[in-house]
């Protein structure tokens, strides 16, 4: 039989078992071709992970090393000190991606470890707000009010009781020399982000907003749209430092949009819209959004 010639040109190719519209696969094709061929991936366990590299097959052409939920940070240190043995650690970018799950919760402690080191790793983070791969539970990522599988059940409830940390904060907290986040809603500046990114010597953070198509309950070509008003509502703010230092924010639109107008397109979050009592904590998140533009100089 002959052997087929794949003629996709990017680094993360088709065939994966993504859902159609996946935020987190358009968004990963951008991040590994940004990063270039000679780079080495340790990925965490999760949705990136199990639909991209089903036994015998993979969607990557650069070396990929699949880790644990917990511990892809340590491994990506591994390749590092492996790539200084021989000298290459100047020619091949060392990446480490994970979604929310490891990125917030599970994996927190090593990253940090991999940060106090200062080891030259860019970290990426795949947020889709919530554990996708395994059902929807909360995660630490996971904002207030949301529905989850693990939020307190009943008519009675508002889903999510806990509020969504702050990891730029925690990064902040680490002294890295670049962190920066941004949305599926701009392509361009995730291409330009992880580039900036990769000039600095040291520990990257960039945290990346993916909606997940099916935990989110939005529909398949809303992935682009939906990163656009995280962004114009304040919901999710862009923004980017430099050795500690505010050095650019994305501008939320002079009438900005209210926190409703992001909000109504998630079956998540239709039980505020449903009940009295969703009038106040559509309130309580207004708050969030107008915290966020305060903080951040968004506007």
């Amino acid at each position: 039989m002959a052997k087929s010639k794949n003629k996709f040109t990017h680094l993360l190719n088709p065939g994966h078992t993504a859902c159609p519209g996946c935020a987190q696969l358009m968004v990963a094709r951008h991040v590994i071709n940004t990063c270039g061929k000679d780079t080495i991936i340790a990925n965490a366990t999760g949705c990136l992970e199990v639909t991209t590299s089903k036994h015998p097959t993979s969607s990557w052409k650069v070396p990929w090393i699949h880790s644990l939920f917990e511990n892809p940070s340590s491994v990506g240190t591994g390749i590092l000190a492996a790539l200084k043995n021989k000298g290459l650690d100047k020619k091949v970018n060392v990446l480490v991606q994970g979604g929310d799950g490891s990125t917030f919760d599970i994996g927190l402690g090593l990253i940090s470890g991999m940060w106090e080191r200062q080891d030259n790793i860019l970290y990426v983070c795949y947020d889709t707000e919530v554990y996708s791969n395994t059902g929807y539970q909360a995660s630490g990522a996971t904002p207030h009010d949301s529905f989850t599988r693990t939020s307190w059940p009943g008519k009675n409830s508002m889903g999510n009781s806990m509020f969504k940390k702050s990891m730029i904060d925690i990064a902040l907290a680490h002294g890295l020399p670049y962190i920066a986040s941004t949305t599926s809603g701009y392509i361009v500046d995730i291409q330009k982000k992880v580039k900036k990114a990769l000039e600095f010597d040291g520990p990257k953070f960039i945290h990346i907003l993916t909606p997940c198509i099916p935990g989110w309950g939005i529909k398949a070509d809303m992935a682009v749209d939906l990163g656009k008003l995280a962004q114009k509502t304040g919901f999710f703010p862009i923004v980017e430092y430099v050795n500690g230092e505010l050095t650019e924010s994305m501008k939320v639109p002079q009438e900005t949009p209210r926190v409703e107008e992001y909000l109504k397109h998630h079956s998540r979050f239709k039980h505020l819209f449903n009940d009295p009592r969703g009038k106040k904590e559509l309130e309580v998140l207004q708050s969030v959004c107008d915290k966020n533009i305060k903080k951040y100089n968004l506007k």
